[in-house]
């Protein structure tokens, strides 16, 4: 069997729905195949490991076997290994945090100062789920 584009195995062992969604991930940077950015096109080999990234997790997959159409959920396991770090996976477990400003009913929007104070206490969350690699 030739080597399956890497697009078409994301979606043939389910990592993800359809097939552009796998290319579109691709493209922007969630996919990494050896530590390396690559192009949706680009020949998935034996051995070769997989790094998505989906908030807050970032999975590791391993290649087992080639694939050339899309397997049930049972039949997975036997093309594509899934080796993400329990401390990642335990992250999906995690509770959330939220914030939540109280104003006073009837005190009408918030002044410049008070935005910008509000604006800073949000800043800290926001920042945390914008990192990179």
């Amino acid at each position: 069997m030739d080597e399956p584009r890497l697009d078409k195995y994301l979606w043939a062992v389910r990592i993800f729905k359809t097939r552009s969604d796998a290319a579109e991930a691709i493209r922007n940077n969630k996919v990494l195949v050896n530590g390396n950015t690559c192009k949706p096109s680009r020949e998935v080999r034996i051995g070769d490991e997989i790094t998505v990234k989906r908030m807050p997790v970032v999975y590791r997959y391993k290649v087992v076997d080639y694939v050339s159409s899309r397997q049930p959920a049972r039949n997975v396991p036997m093309y594509c290994l899934n080796i993400t770090p329990q401390e990642e996976l335990d992250k999906l477990s995690a509770p959330h945090e939220t914030v939540f400003v109280f104003r006073d009913r009837g005190t009408g929007r918030p002044t410049k100062k008070e935005r910008r104070e509000i604006d800073a206490l949000m800043e800290g969350f926001y920042d945390d789920d914008e990192e990179d690699w």
